[in-house]
């Protein structure tokens, strides 16, 4: 199979939606790991201390013979000729935290290398990596059946991987279908679904639900994902089209979110699901990574509740300069949010795109006098959110 998925290279930039004062974090500087790791960033050098990644944390690189016949599969545009292109590396780790909730119902997802994860199926687009957080709600069967199968369908829909967008859309749908066929699991449960796709320097984010996928772009916060509340005002005009209602920010008076998987005791029978206020469907955002793209978080909305897109990709980055390992970084994100008094499950997934930490920006000095960068400005609004 030949694949051509055309993707767009444009991103979307979503006005944030948080506007509490948030107090940042950062690593311990007495800690012999922490000072060793800020040596070695200064150097432009991975820790020596994370040579013997932990399991939870893998890597995948673009093969350099590779990656240009890759772009070509995919019908992106390459390198100009005589510019090296870039290549980016696949690194993630993941945290996950049942916070001051009774039980837990969140599940997520990390696949840094999809061929080596699929048993290195023919035809396949190489190299690709998989990632989602599923927040559960009602119980944990469908955010676990969801985790489980989703990644299954997409492979396997006939779009793939000539349309990729349409894969990933189908499977959404087909695995919500799917857990309404189960017989062995409560079908009142729930989830909202956020997905990473990526396939050599494209990646695609699916959400459905208020999951939220933000890129660290050079210390500025790009958030990829719109989060689905009832009250935003497309889903609330989506909804009352429907025949829906909105009851103190609750879809029909019982779910604070307006997309999800499962709660098919508000969809009623899979006939009518289509016309149901409650809807499956994922919102899809492309987007092409290059050097500036330094490492993307996917968190549940426990994480946003209490922490803006900017101040959560300023920490997150000041993390990586100092240790340069994502999954502490997930975990620092986490145990901020807790401090932070969240009331909901923490999960946060962090993938890094390159091997070494992200640089320091800093600005040059001159003798004349000017104003600061906007990439300086974002720098500078994360850094006092955080205080």
């Amino acid at each position: 199979m030949a694949a051509s998925a055309e993707f767009s290279l444009t991103f979307t930039m979503l006005e944030g939606r948080y506007g509490s004062k948030e107090n940042g974090s950062s690593a311990g500087a007495e800690d012999p790991e922490t000072v060793e790791g800020m040596k070695e960033s200064k150097a432009g050098k991975p820790p020596r201390h994370l040579s013997a990644i932990r399991h939870c944390v893998s890597t995948t690189r673009l093969a350099d013979s590779s990656d240009f016949d890759l772009v070509a599969r995919l019908g992106l545009t390459s390198p100009p000729q005589g510019q090296s292109g870039f290549l980016p590396v696949f690194r993630s780790g993941s945290c996950s935290e049942m916070g001051p909730k009774s039980y837990m119902e969140d599940e997520h997802i990390c696949i840094d290398n999809l061929v080596e994860h699929l048993g290195d199926p023919p035809d396949f687009p190489s190299p690709g990596a998989f990632y989602g957080v599923f927040d559960g709600h009602g119980g944990t069967d469908a955010a676990s059946f969801v985790r489980k199968n989703l990644l299954k369908f997409i492979i396997e829909d006939n779009h793939f991987p000539t349309c990729v967008e349409k894969a990933v859309k189908s499977a959404f749908m087909r695995a919500d279908h799917a857990f309404a066929d189960s017989c062995s699991l409560d079908h009142s449960s729930g989830t909202t679904a956020l997905t990473a796709l990526i396939f050599g320097r494209t990646m695609l984010i699916a959400n459905a639900g208020d999951c939220r996928a933000v890129l660290g772009k050079r210390g500025r916060a790009v958030e990829l994902s719109r989060d689905h509340k009832p009250n935003c005002n497309s889903e609330r005009l989506r909804i009352e089209r429907l025949g829906g209602m909105i009851y103190d920010g609750y879809l029909n008076g019982q779910l604070s979110v307006a997309r999800a998987l499962g709660d098919w005791h508000m969809k009623g029978s899979k006939g009518s699901a289509s016309a149901c206020p409650l809807s499956a469907e994922p919102e899809l955002q492309e987007t092409t990574l290059t050097e500036e793209d330094e490492f993307v978080i996917l968190g549940c909305d426990g994480l946003w509740d209490v922490m803006s897109s900017q101040c959560a990709v300023t920490m997150a980055r000041k993390e990586l300069m100092i240790h340069n390992d994502p999954e502490r970084c997930s975990r620092e994100l986490v145990r901020e949010a807790l401090k932070r008094n969240s009331c909901d499950n923490l999960t946060v997934v962090v993938v890094c795109f390159s091997s070494d930490p992200p640089p320091r920006i800093e600005i040059p000095r001159s003798r004349v006098r000017r104003s600061i960068s906007l990439e300086g400005l974002h720098v500078l609004k994360g850094a006092l959110d955080s205080n």
